[in-house]
């Protein structure tokens, strides 16, 4: 399997994330089971979220820092007709509309135009701090604060296919893009409204989730070296 392969050439593991764990709950895991002393994890991925985690290890995590700053690649489900406070499937909804089916061109359209350079403000349920607190903290308390936007690139942004409410899509952005802010301002856009419910992480510099490990076939691996 090519994800062993990776660790025997580059020293870095390729974590294939389930859902509802935090990344940090996979480098938990990584840990025990190898024993190392120290693992960090390139980009955090959301609970809800699945796909790539780039772990290193011990002296290998001084090298994460090139794949935090790279580009990475998602494929998502986007639901159309609903608004959520955070954006994705985890939050509470606010808006709905009544839809009956989505316009496909439309939403190309609107997929296309999003391609590039841009500034992004980040959401106000994300980790980012504003005078040294969580956005996410102050937002489960009501509170909205003025966030500096961030310069972002988009370099693909492609429809894969629809149904009547939701959209199939592939993303390749610049790292700090927050993909639920898309889904959201695509809903947006259409006038649907619209939330993100999944999210997985394809490709960070390289690197597959085609080629990552679940957790269970890398702790059966480490077993076997063992």
């Amino acid at each position: 399997m090519a994800g062993y392969e990776s660790m025997e050439r580059d020293n870095f593991i390729l974590i294939d994330k389930p859902p509802d764990w935090t990344s940090f709950d996979v480098v938990k895991k990584v840990r025990n089971i190898g024993r190392f002393k120290k693992v960090g994890h390139a980009g955090t991925l959301d609970p809800f979220a699945t796909g790539l985690l780039v772990l290193g290890t011990d002296a290998c995590t001084r090298g994460l820092q090139a794949f935090s700053d790279s580009d990475k690649a998602y494929e998502g489900v986007i639901v159309f007709g609903e608004e959520r406070d955070t954006y994705d499937v985890t939050g509470k909804p606010v808006m709905s509309t009544d839809i009956k089916n989505v316009d496909a061109d439309l939403i190309e359209q609107k997929m296309a135009g999003l391609i590039g350079e841009s500034e992004q403000i980040p959401p106000m349920f994300s980790a980012k701090k504003i005078d040294g607190q969580r956005l996410y903290k102050l937002a489960r308390k009501g509170m909205v604060v003025e966030r500096n936007p961030r310069r972002i690139y988009i370099s693909e942004f492609n429809l894969k296919s629809v149904t009547a409410n939701t959209a199939d899509f592939y993303v390749a952005c610049s790292k700090g893009t927050y993909v639920r802010s898309l889904a959201h301002d695509i809903g947006r856009m259409c006038g649907y409204g619209a939330y993100l419910k999944e999210l997985r992480r394809v490709s960070i510099n390289g690197y597959r989730v085609d080629d990552a490990l679940t957790i269970d076939e890398f702790e059966h691996f480490w077993s076997a070296l063992n």
